[in-house]
């Protein structure tokens, strides 16, 4: 603790220096800018893969879909919806690693849920069109703040600072009775220092499973100072989402015979009729507060502090059937001389939680070396608590009565030390250390399963990374590192075991061509774990993915993708990842016994995923983007049974865009189109798999059943959007 307070002390001390050297504004200010991501990015000669993509990038197809589906095309990435369409909630796998893998920082502050790890992207509707950039590093990656990356970190940086006076509504319609609106604006630098930006959206649609509508509000608001040599940003955002809940898929009949069909809300009314609770709905408001304060203080040092403050709270409801009284705390009553003990009921299962703390980082750069240390002190506080809001047979009930609660928290100390120094003009290595504290704990009130849920674990984990860059020549160089990381189980691993935290040890080879036609990147990897927390298949009550520790595994895997520029007006972005994922010795319980199963697939991680971008551009303002992109076969559990197998598909998307330049009015005006699945494909992004020991089905013995569940994607839709921009 003593380390953080100096450090923060030295850090606000450094900003009354006087700047040594000024320069240029308009590069001082864009550099700034990215000292707020500097310490957890990479850049080129970096001993790490990763990917880039640019704000103009992301623009071409932002008509409403969330960011995970906007990076469906990055080299070994593979997307889902619930809802189908992209709207509502989406998730992300990179190299077979589910979203809770995924490390995502905003402006360098820790995204990720901290109990469950995961990123509700639902959350901040519409996020897309407030990023400058982002960057996506596949495997360990460099050292970042919040939960270790277990398969890739996503790196954002929000709206860089406008030194002009600029506006612009953007509105899309689209399948489903999809509308996106967003109106953007920024004053300027007013008196060369400071500046006002926002942006406000709103984005609706019925999606493609049956209610599976959303509702999504967004705002960013962004006050800045700029100087020659310093940059303070208070930057708030955050989002309303209302959506009808879709995470509970089809069976494989159901599949077949209605792809559509949403189980969601069902319940038999009074006659005997099938009915659907229309209120069946996620409500969530998430509101993000950062203060960020960068310095440069000469050409060789500068610094960045943040505070940030997050505020997160809302519930899921349900129409539940024949409850029993004694789930909920209610008395027996009788009525006509008959006992009640059963009643329909409408519930509402609340999380109510608070985030807050701070990051840091301090650079030293010169010719021959960029020095950074830096780190980050967080704290989570998370209510959990159900409530009744009606019931048939209230019983003695009162309003506001809770009938589980329990409250966690949990508190993260990082620190970090990374280092690349140039050894001469070819080589050059890469060093980062990095250790993270973690205190976890419960108040032992009961969780939404009715027990008791205590939980007080604290874990240190130590994660060092090294790495070389050879520059052949200028056109080509090769890299190779080694990265450690460890995490913790999150809640719901707490909640179905005794858990214990994994370990990853990351290997990459890699080389790097870039001339004028073509940029080429292709990587070897060797991803060992110790205890790696594999998904099951299965799903808890509210959707959450259940994972169990599976002892020793493995992902092996070559990553290709390039850029290449046929001619002046078309070119070619392939990527392709081919891969092994392996469980070593993997064990199960089949009729009742354990058996051995040897090496088996890990879950949801396919052997081969291909992508493509084909972009002609045959006038000046003009683009027309086909994109294709194809995922192997998956198990969607780790015993390799054919029930759990989701198959293989292969989906082709359109794109459009084509800018105006009105003389008056508006600087420009930008006419988009989407069209998704553009041959109809049916086909299956993401699904569960359930399994469990039996004793009723065969009286006096025991019987392993299983089961799948199937989440359909739309066909072909589309989406058309313009943008005024004045």
């Amino acid at each position: 603790m003593k380390s953080i307070y100096l450090l923060t002390a030295l850090c606000l001390v450094s900003f009354c220096l006087n700047a040594q050297e000024k320069q240029n504004d308009s590069t001082q200010v864009q550099k700034l800018d990215e000292i707020l991501v500097n310490a957890i990015r990479v850049k080129e000669g970096t001993p790490m893969t990763f990917s880039n993509v640019t704000k103009k990038e992301l623009a071409k197809r932002n008509l409403g879909q969330d960011i995970p589906i906007l990076l469906n095309y990055l080299p070994n990435v593979v997307t889902t919806t619930d809802a189908g369409a992209g709207v509502g909630y989406t998730g992300i796998r990179v190299r077979g690693s589910d979203a809770t893998r995924v490390n995502v920082t905003i402006n360098g502050i820790p995204y990720n849920d901290s109990e469950s790890h995961g990123t509700f992207w639902v959350n901040l509707g519409d996020f897309a069109s407030s990023v400058e950039s982002l960057q996506l590093q596949r495997g360990v990656g460099t050292s970042t703040n919040g939960s270790g990356a277990f398969g890739a970190s996503l790196n954002i940086l929000t709206d860089a600072v406008s030194n002009e006076a600029n506006a612009e509504i953007a509105s899309s319609i689209g399948s489903f009775n999809t509308f996106k609106n967003t109106l953007k604006f920024s004053t300027g630098k007013l008196n060369d220092h400071f500046e006002i930006a926002g942006r406000l959206s709103k984005i609706t649609s019925d999606g493609y499973i049956d209610r599976a509508e959303s509702e999504l509000k967004s705002y960013f608001l962004q006050g800045s100072y700029v100087a020659d040599n310093t940059l303070i940003k208070a930057i708030a955002f955050g989002g309303f989402e209302r959506t009808y809940q879709s995470w509970f898929g089809v069976d494989a009949a159901t599949l077949e015979s209605d792809r559509t069909f949403n189980p969601a809300g069902i319940y038999t009314d009074a006659d005997g009729n099938t009915q659907f609770y229309d209120n069946e709905v996620d409500n969530y408001n998430q509101d993000h507060y950062q203060l960020h304060w960068n310095q440069r203080y000469d050409n060789n040092w500068s610094s960045n502090v943040a505070f940030h403050y997050t505020y997160g709270r809302g519930y899921f409801e349900q129409y539940k059937e024949n409850e029993d009284f004694s789930t909920y705390g209610f008395s027996p009553i009788t009525i006509g001389g008959e006992t009640i003990e059963t009643t329909d009921l409408i519930r509402r299962r609340w999380l109510d939680n608070d985030f807050y703390g701070t990051t840091f980082s301090l650079n030293y750069k010169n010719r021959k070396a960029d020095v950074i240390f830096g780190g980050s002190y967080n704290v989570y506080k998370g209510d959990h608590f159900g409530e009744v809001i009606w019931a048939q047979f209230a019983s003695d009930s009162e309003i506001r009565d809770r009938y589980y609660d329990n409250s966690a928290k949990k508190t993260e100390f990082n620190m970090f030390s990374k280092a690349t120094i140039k050894l001469d003009d070819q080589w050059s290595l890469y060093g980062d250390l990095q250790m993270r504290s973690i205190d976890y704990s419960t108040d032992g009130g009961l969780n939404s399963d009715l027990v008791t849920f205590s939980v007080d674990d604290n874990f240190t984990f130590f994660n060092p990374k090294v790495g070389a860059n050879y520059q052949i020549n200028q056109q080509n160089s090769l890299y190779a590192s080694y990265a450690r990381a460890n995490r913790e189980p999150n809640r719901t691993d707490y909640e179905n075991g005794n858990p214990e935290p994994e370990q990853l040890n990351d290997f990459e080879l890699g080389w790097r061509h870039s001339s004028e036609k073509t940029i080429l990147n292709a990587n070897i990897y060797y991803m060992a774990y110790n205890n790696q927390l594999v998904l099951t298949g299965a799903l808890d009550d509210v959707g959450s993915p259940i994972r169990a520790n599976s002892g020793k595994s493995y992902r092996l895997g070559l990553e290709i993708d390039a850029q290449l520029k046929v001619s002046d007006k078309f070119s070619i972005r392939p990527n392709i990842g081919i891969s092994a994922n392996k469980n070593v010795n993997f064990t199960r319980t089949l009729n009742g016994e354990i058996a051995d199963l040897g090496n088996t697939n890990i879950s949801y991680s396919p052997n081969l995923i291909i992508g493509s971008m084909l972009q002609y551009t045959p006038i000046e303002n003009l683009q027309l983007v086909f994109l294709s992109k194809y995922v192997g076969e998956q198990y969607m559990s780790n015993f390799d049974v054919e029930t759990s197998k989701l198959d293989s598909y292969f989906v082709n998307d359109f794109n459009i865009t084509y800018e105006v330049k009105p003389k008056s009015i508006f600087k420009s005006i930008v006419f988009s189109g989407l069209l998704n699945n553009l041959f109809n494909t049916e086909y299956v992004s993401n699904g569960y798999y359930f399994t469990y020991d039996d004793t009723w089905s065969v009286p006096g013995q025991t019987t392993t059943l299983d089961g799948a569940g199937y989440y359909p994607q739309a066909g072909t839709n589309f989406f058309l959007g313009a943008t005024f921009k004045f």
